[in-house]
């Protein structure tokens, strides 16, 4: 995962996608992402459209946001 210096927004490496690609499923997989999930979908009533990639990086970036607290 990159963090451009000065950056808020989490991006893919885009060197390693296989990594990426593995990673991704692993977190997906995870029970602190469904919980994240659920959570989610109770509080605001998601579309449920959003793609894998795009929900995995609000997830990193919600969680590094309340550890950062």
């Amino acid at each position: 995962m990159n963090i451009p210096p000065g950056s808020t927004e989490l991006t893919p490496p885009m060197q390693d996608t296989k990594t990426w690609q593995h990673l991704k499923q692993v977190i997906a997989n995870s029970s602190g992402f469904e919980r994240w999930q659920k959570s989610r979908k109770l509080v605001n009533d998601l579309k449920g459209d959003e793609p894998l990639n795009d929900l995995i990086l609000r997830y990193l970036r919600e969680t590094l946001e309340t550890l950062a607290y």
